[in-house]
């Protein structure tokens, strides 16, 4: 097992010692983001999806993926920036947030990276308090910085807005 310590080596995929995560690194336009890795499920191109009647903007509709009727959620949308205009170059992160699988809507994928714990920064709550709710900290790695999304509270916070992710999965489940 490779346990260096070197700086550098840390934002590359080595063995996880105690202390470090490993985060999905995406791209929104010229934004990059990340998700923990141990949440997601799927990474898929985009796809065709089905559009549900009276949802907010982000929620572009349901995908039916061997069976499981997944909500496809825009995250250029949800963070306030418009609507994607997804192509075939697009990608969709399949992600387990509690019993329920999400489908996240972004650009590219980017890298797997390896954070220590430490390296981790709080999010400045000078910004817009709306889309910094769903964010859990911030890294600097060789390419950037990238924005760690929480997705509990990225769920709850489409709870608040009357999206019911349960009920969209158990109505579309025919």
């Amino acid at each position: 097992m490779n346990q260096s310590t070197d700086a550098a080596a840390a934002d590359t995929v080595d063995d996880i010692g105690d202390g470090s995560n490993q985060f999905i690194s995406f791209a929104i336009g010229d934004d990059q983001y990340g998700v923990d890795i141990m949440a997601v499920r799927e990474i898929k191109g985009w796809s065709q999806i089905n559009p549900i009647p009276g949802q907010p903007d982000y929620m572009r509709g349901v995908l039916n993926l061997r069976g499981v009727m997944v909500p496809i959620w825009d995250l250029r949308c949800r963070f306030g920036q418009g609507l994607t205009e997804a192509t075939p170059l697009h990608i969709v992160i399949v992600v387990q947030i509690g019993g329920r699988q999400v489908g996240l809507l972004a650009d590219r994928v980017l890298d797997i990276v390896n954070v220590q714990t430490a390296r981790i920064q709080p999010v400045p709550r000078i910004a817009e308090a709306a889309q910094i709710g769903f964010l859990s900290g911030l890294v600097n790695i060789d390419s950037g910085m990238v924005a760690l999304i929480d997705l509990p509270h990225l769920l709850a916070g489409a709870i608040s807005d009357g999206t019911r992710l349960d009920s969209i999965q158990r109505d579309t489940a025919a």
